[in-house]
């Protein structure tokens, strides 16, 4: 079986609170985005355990770190499945707030799932989902969502960028999720972001604000500066995506060769 888990973009990026839980109560509008790793995972009858390998872009940390491999585990504890090899090629850049680590997971529990026909419900793919990372439960719905709490509270939202020329740039820059969240505050808009929303994209740019960037930007000024080189060519909005470090502009019209501006950057171009 192959599936192709997909990056997320952060529209806006409330920190509302912090929880007893030592996590942190947010308010934020995810959008699927285009950029997809690629995930093969087949039954393995010689042996009983996961066999993973990994291509593309280079996967850091331990083995026992990555989310698919903590996803075969985390079934395992539940239900009766037995070896599996496990292939993992990336696209989505990691330290890059496109929570591709968390839709590797996702997708994961629900090709373990198809594979050894466990027929799990929504509730509790949601459930693992939440167990394996904040963010993971998202990609079991994969349409724009306004998401909120830790991210378990997750409803669907009206909304569509369709026709706008997205330009996402990653500088190289890897941003520990946790050391983000040990840094950054809670902002002073009381406004909601599905509300933002409905205003014109070029108004965004005065009330539409991600909470990481005022800590994250004093860290690595780097990251600023490829949001204001978006402005400057022209982006109707431009931000941080989750906790960084990753940044897009949303355009009206395509942008005309970007090499000479992000050389040695990751650029990724599509049309939403």
């Amino acid at each position: 079986m192959i599936v192709f888990p997909n990056a997320k973009l952060n529209l806006g990026l409330r920190i509302v609170s912090k929880r007893e839980d030592a996590f942190h109560n947010i308010e934020s509008v995810f959008l699927p985005l285009p950029l997809r790793d690629v995930l093969e995972v087949v039954k393995d009858k010689k042996q009983d355990d996961l066999l993973f390998s990994t291509s593309g872009i280079p996967v850091e940390g331990e083995t026992e770190s990555n989310l698919c491999v903590k996803a075969y585990y985390l079934l395992r504890t539940r239900y009766a499945i037995g070896g599996v090899q496990c292939h993992l090629h990336k696209n989505i850049p990691m330290g890059a707030g496109l929570g591709g680590g968390s839709a590797d997971g996702a997708f994961m529990i629900r090709a373990l799932g198809e594979l050894f026909d466990l027929k799990l419900g929504k509730e509790e793919m949601h459930f693992l989902a939440l167990r394996l990372g904040s963010d993971c439960a998202y990609f079991l719905h994969n349409v724009p969502s306004l998401v909120e709490g830790r991210g378990e509270k997750i409803s669907k939202v009206d909304f569509s960028l369709h026709g706008k020329f997205l330009v996402l740039v990653h500088p190289g820059i890897h941003v520990n999720t946790r050391e983000a969240y040990s840094t950054v505050k809670p902002g002073d808009s009381t406004e909601g972001i599905p509300e933002i929303l409905k205003l014109p994209e070029r108004e965004w740019r005065f009330k539409l604000k991600n909470d990481f960037e005022e800590s994250v930007f004093k860290t690595h000024p780097e990251i600023a500066e490829v949001k204001e080189l978006l402005y400057s060519l022209g982006a109707v909005y431009a931000s941080m995506s989750g906790s960084g470090s990753a940044v897009f502009g949303l355009f009206d019209e395509p942008v005309n060769d970007l090499s000479q501006h992000f050389q040695g950057y990751f650029v990724f171009e599509s049309v939403l």
